[in-house]
């Protein structure tokens, strides 16, 4: 009976532990549900509009059109890309004194908001100047130049320039001026925030990068 006696009792102990296990894991009765992840918030494009007016508007415009040829266009960009270069612009990792002064003094939020605005402007087209080297320009856009290893830009900008979101800018009416100089900036090592442009721009000469830069102005 002593052996029987004992199982009964570890059978008895194990289910008291069993249920005690049970009622510990389970949550209290009435008990509030766990809070949900908070939603991120949403852009504010009023706000974003007028912080736009106060630190952006002299240098790129009041539309996001720039009419300065050095200064690049906003309108229509990519919000997610205008934020990815404002927070490299703050941290050092895309140098300009000029836009690493004016990025220190955004927070995440208004280099959200200020982006979105821009997005939701019109750009305004422009055209190419340089007859001679459109035809160039169109050639290596569109196709590349396969001997020299240069992609087509049209790969990763789209045929219409109108880039890919979150991934790649839009560069349809952008002015010559500003693309050319980013891409020799890209060339020559200046410009480190895309390994991808590097690779590619060192592989162009300056002919080949103003006449990518003017059909890229003509571009619509």
């Amino acid at each position: 009976m002593k052996p029987t006696v004992s199982l009964l009792i570890a059978a008895a102990l194990a289910m008291s532990a069993s249920v005690s296990f049970a009622q510990q894991a389970a949550p209290a009765a009435g008990a509030a549900p766990a809070p949900a992840a908070p939603a991120a918030a949403k852009p504010d494009i009023a706000a974003g509009g007028a912080k736009y007016a106060a630190v952006c508007a002299a240098c790129h415009g009041q539309d996001g059109n720039s009419a300065v040829p050095a200064n690049p266009k906003l309108a229509q960009q990519h919000p997610e890309y205008i934020v990815k270069q404002l927070q490299e612009f703050k941290a050092g990792k895309r140098v300009s004194p000029v836009m690493q002064g004016f990025a220190a003094m955004l927070s995440e939020a208004d280099m959200k908001n200020i982006a979105y605005w821009a997005a939701s402007q019109k750009a305004k087209p422009a055209f190419a100047k340089d007859k001679e080297l459109v035809t160039l320009g169109e050639r290596i856009y569109r196709g590349g130049l396969a001997d020299r290893q240069i992609a087509a830009c049209s790969g990763c900008h789209s045929p219409n320039g109108a880039g890919i979101p979150a991934q790649y800018p839009r560069v349809s009416g952008q002015h010559a001026d500003y693309v050319a100089a980013q891409l020799v900036s890209f060339r020559d090592g200046v410009r480190k925030n895309s390994v991808q442009m590097n690779q590619v721009a060192a592989r162009m000469n300056d002919r080949e990068i103003k006449a990518v830069a003017d059909y890229i102005a003509g571009l619509r």
